[in-house]
């Protein structure tokens, strides 16, 4: 079998595939698109290619995969994959050359490949999420321009920014000058509903999710996000690699005697991150329930911020748990 390598970019890709005695058969520079990737490997003896995990990783994986060779999407985060790279001279060649002789002795670590369903969804919830942001942006917009002018619009919900507006007995210039930042917010706030109308018909077909909503301060968003992040919960052998996965594990640096823990790594999904610790701020405003009650003791002693975080931890193991044992939430009499 051949064994190849490719040094994945936006618009020109590297590609080398070696013998297994590590003889070069194929060095190319190509255009990184699906006929310049099926010209190559088409008609082609099959053989493993490895590939950096990334943006684009995916759809050459699948590409080079129905020409009938073997794909590895390989976490760039491994060192020993770069072992024959001189580490002082980096360059694009240098770089395909040292993937393809990991490939070739098998140094390297698989990257999770998510699902086609859950690459569909985590589409869906990105794109909600761009829209909420715009909106807020425009609203900011909105709110500084009136202010500048001495006007304020009550405090309301962004669904509700508009009818508030409507309410200003405003100049008919500036009604002019707002009119195009008006009709933004009322188009985006049209296409969030309609984004969140068809999240709301997936979430309710979907047992994990529905599963994952019975947890305190988890919604449609969040139990979707955490189940589209996540893909299969047999990734993770155990509880307490989620968090770090999620990046809300603290930073350390350790050594002999010495024990030195910083703020968290903020490693993987940052909108997931995101979401369960707003999550942890329902929890705390709920005021009841085991959750609350050791949130609230670990404030008293950290910080509320510090606390909505570590409850944010906690609450990623137990959707874990949950989804692993297919059980409901359930509320511990005691949270230690």
């Amino acid at each position: 079998m051949d064994y190849g390598a490719i040094d994945l970019h936006a618009r020109h890709t590297l590609i080398r595939i070696v013998t297994a005695e590590g003889t070069s058969v194929l060095d190319r520079r190509i255009t990184t698109t699906p006929d310049e990737v099926r010209a190559v490997f088409g008609g082609r003896p099959r053989a493993r290619i490895l590939i950096e995990s990334g943006t684009e990783s995916e759809w050459v994986a699948q590409t080079i995969e129905r020409c009938g060779h073997e794909v590895i999407v390989a976490s760039p985060n491994y060192a020993l994959m770069y072992g024959h790279r001189d580490p002082q001279i980096k360059t694009d060649r240098r770089d395909v050359m040292a993937l393809a002789e990991a490939c070739r002795l098998g140094i390297y670590r698989r990257a999770h490949r998510v699902s086609a369903e859950q690459r569909a969804r985590r589409r869906a919830l990105r794109i909600r999420s761009h829209l909420v942001r715009v909106r807020t942006q425009t609203i900011n917009q909105v709110r500084s321009q009136l202010r500048q002018e001495g006007y304020r619009l009550r405090t309301c919900s962004s669904g509700m920014m508009t009818t508030r507006y409507a309410e200003l007995s405003l100049p008919s210039a500036l009604q002019a000058v707002l009119a195009p930042l008006i009709l933004v917010i009322d188009t985006v706030t049209t296409q969030i509903r309609a984004c969140e109308s068809e999240l709301r018909a997936v979430a309710g077909s979907d047992a994990v999710v529905s599963l994952l909503r019975t947890a305190p301060g988890v919604g449609v968003i969040t139990a979707l996000t955490y189940r589209a992040v996540l893909d299969e919960v047999t990734r993770f052998p155990a509880a307490r690699g989620v968090p770090a996965y999620l990046g809300l594990v603290p930073r350390e640096d350790s050594t002999g005697t010495r024990q030195r823990k910083g703020s968290i790594t903020r490693a993987g999904s940052s909108e997931l991150r995101v979401l369960l610790v707003q999550a942890s701020w329902v929890i705390w405003r709920q005021r009841s329930g085991p959750l609350h009650a050791w949130v609230h003791r670990l404030a008293l002693r950290r910080g509320k911020r510090i606390a909505a975080v570590a409850l944010a931890r906690r609450l990623s193991r137990i959707l874990y748990a949950m989804w692993r044992d297919g059980r409901p939430y359930c509320a511990a009499p005691t949270l230690g």
